[in-house]
């Protein structure tokens, strides 16, 4: 069963460590960072649902953190809570101004908490702002990434598909295809950190698919090296035997068990340079006309 990611960021061991267990026990994952820098910095390593924030951290404060957090377009879509002592309305403005989703004051009811994150992430589900398995951006913000840049040049898109994900998920179920789906994300992450730059955007397009903007310059070095990676460390999801084998035994659609190869990626790349478009239904469409011949290769 999927369970949403919180990153609970306090410098209070008792309350990060006190709300670690509750919402562990409420069925997420939930992660403490101590410092702002260190959320940051996790933040950027696996996206979460949700991010509980206390205003007053030892290095950077919350309104620090949760500015960075909204000018990166890879975090700005993360539901954000601010946790504090503070009560002042000027404090709760200035959250509001920085696009919090929601306040709440110590000493708080821990219910009321549990509350506020089921709302806020539902709500970030409901208006396809998220993807709730992977935590990336979706539907409406894709979108928006691509009428943001449409009308300008140096950039790539980076139109990425799960090969044979289907037979994976029939086999190995829907668990372990949520794996699979956790993986790439995260792989998606580390790969655009290393070759890309900060304001790159990686999107959940949604199942198999996702979507990388990025720099011309880089679009090449992702492109190989998200290949590469992939195909060494999908290989932890699958038995020895079928990791042996370079197969799986699936059905086809007529009931018959058939032979069907491991899991890849398919990208196509489309250069803004070679371009001119008029409508974003036509990024995508010649994106995935890229990634069809890329994956026929």
């Amino acid at each position: 069963m999927f369970k949403p990611r919180i990153l609970i960021v306090e410098d209070d061991f008792d309350i990060a460590n006190m709300l670690k267990i509750y919402f562990t026990g409420q069925n997420y994952e939930a992660e403490i960072a101590s410092r702002g820098v260190e959320a940051l910095e996790k933040t950027r390593q696996v996206l979460p649902n949700l991010i509980i924030l206390d205003i007053l951290l030892p290095d950077k404060d919350g309104y620090e953190v949760c500015r960075t957090l909204r000018v990166n377009s890879r975090t700005s879509h993360i539901p954000v809570i601010f946790l504090t002592q503070k009560d002042e309305r000027s404090d709760k403005l200035q959250g509001l101004e920085l696009g919090v989703d929601d306040y709440i004051t110590k000493p708080f009811d821990i219910d009321e908490l549990k509350l506020r994150v089921q709302n806020a992430i539902a709500r970030a589900e409901r208006e396809s702002l998220t993807d709730p398995h992977s935590g990336l951006p979706s539907g409406r913000l894709i979108e928006e990434q691509f009428r943001r840049i449409i009308h300008h040049k140096d950039w790539t898109m980076l139109d990425v598909r799960i090969n044979y994900f289907d037979a994976f998920k029939e086999v190995y179920g829907f668990v372990t295809a949520d794996e699979a789906i956790r993986l790439t994300a995260k792989l998606l992450g580390e790969v655009v950190d290393k070759f890309g730059t900060l304001q790159d955007f990686i999107g959940h397009a949604g199942s198999e698919n996702f979507t990388i903007i990025t720099i011309e310059a880089a679009a090449q070095a992702i492109y190989q090296n998200l290949k590469e990676r992939f195909k060494q460390e999908i290989l932890t999801l699958y038995n020895f035997t079928d990791r042996e084998q370079g197969f799986i035994m699936a059905f086809d659609q007529s009931g018959q068990s058939v032979k069907t190869p491991l899991m890849t990626l398919a990208i196509g790349i489309v250069p803004s340079s070679q371009y001119d478009f008029a409508d974003i239904r036509e990024i995508t469409e010649i994106a995935a006309e890229a990634r069809r011949k890329e994956a026929i290769k």
